[in-house]
C-alpha cells in the first residue's frame, strides 16, 4: 500500500489540476470526506514541504508536456520551417545546422538577439540561419514585417536583407513602416517595386504561413527559436544558443 506520505501529494496535485477524485473517494460518506479532509489539512500543516515537493513535480510534467508540444510541432512543420522558400536565408545555406529566428522588429530584447545571432554567423561557418518575421507587438511592427518580406523578394540572396534586418532593428525609435522604408532605400532597393510588392499576396501569404507555425509550436513572444527539434522562447543568451546548436549536431553541449 503507498505511503500516506505520497497519498497527501496525490490528492493534492488531482486538486490542482481540477480533476476527479478517484471513484472509492466519491464512494465516501459526508462523515468520512470530512475527516479525511481535515487529516490531509493537519498533514500539509505540519509537512509544507510536501507542497512544494507537489509544485515542483507539477512544474516538471508541464515543463515535459510543452517540450512534447514544441517537439511535435517541429517535426510536424519541418519542411515549412526549415525550407520554405518564404524563408529569409542567410549564414552558410548548406549549413549541417538550421537556427531558425522569429522576431519583431519592435523587440527589445530581438536586439540582443540580433548581435548573438552575428555572433553565431561568425564563429560558426557551418550554421545555416533562417530569419522570420512575427510582428506580434504593434500595428507599426505588421508594417515593419511588410517592407521586410518585400525586401526579401526583392533580394534572393539575402545580403541587402541583412543589412536592412541589422539598421532597422538596431536603429532609434518605433518600426513602422516610414522607418523600414528609409532604412531600405538606404540600403539601395527599388522603392517603386517595393512599395508595390508590399502589397502583394506574396507578403500576406508569408505572415500567415510564420504566424501558423508559431501557433502550432507554442511560441507567444519574439525572439523565439527552433534549432534541431528543439523550441527555445525568449532571448537566452548565445551561450546558451551555441549549446543547442551543438546538442542539435551532435547531440552534446560541446562538439
Amino acid at each position: 500500500m503507498p505511503s500516506f506520505r505520497l497519498f497527501v501529494p496525490a490528492l493534492f496535485a488531482l486538486a490542482l489540476c481540477g480533476a476527479p477524485l478517484p471513484a472509492s473517494a466519491q464512494s465516501f460518506t459526508d462523515t468520512q470526506r470530512g475527516d479525511i479532509e481535515a487529516i490531509v489539512r493537519n498533514y500539509l500543516i505540519a509537512h509544507p514541504e510536501v507542497l512544494e515537493e507537489a509544485m515542483t513535480e507539477l512544474s516538471k510534467r508541464q515543463a515535459a508536456a510543452e517540450a512534447a508540444k514544441h517537439e511535435a510541432g517541429v517535426a510536424k512543420h519541418a519542411d515549412a520551417i526549415f525550407n520554405s522558400p518564404r524563408n529569409v536565408t542567410v549564414g552558410n545555406k548548406d549549413g549541417d545546422v538550421t537556427f531558425v529566428e522569429f522576431f519583431d522588429y519592435n523587440c527589445g530584447y530581438c536586439k540582443r538577439a540580433m548581435l548573438d545571432m552575428m555572433e553565431l554567423m561568425k564563429s560558426d561557418p557551418k550554421l545555416k540561419v533562417v530569419l522570420k518575421e512575427f510582428p506580434v507587438l504593434s500595428a507599426g511592427s505588421v508594417e515593419a514585417a511588410q517592407v521586410g518580406v518585400a525586401v526579401r523578394m526583392q533580394d534572393p540572396t539575402g545580403k541587402k536583407y541583412l543589412d536592412f534586418h541589422q539598421k532597422l532593428l538596431t536603429g532609434r525609435g518605433a518600426a513602422d513602416k516610414a522607418r523600414a522604408m528609409a532604412v531600405a532605400k538606404e540600403v539601395g532597393l527599388d522603392m517603386a517595386k517595393l512599395e508595390k510588392d508590399m502589397n502583394s499576396a506574396e507578403v500576406r501569404s508569408t505572415l500567415e504561413e510564420n504566424f501558423k507555425l508559431a501557433e502550432a509550436m507554442g511560441m507567444n513572444g519574439t525572439p523565439s527559436y527552433v534549432i534541431g527539434k528543439q523550441v527555445v522562447i525568449g532571448a537566452v543568451g548565445v551561450e546558451a544558443l551555441r549549446e543547442k546548436i551543438s546538442n542539435a549536431r551532435c547531440g552534446k553541449a560541446t562538439c
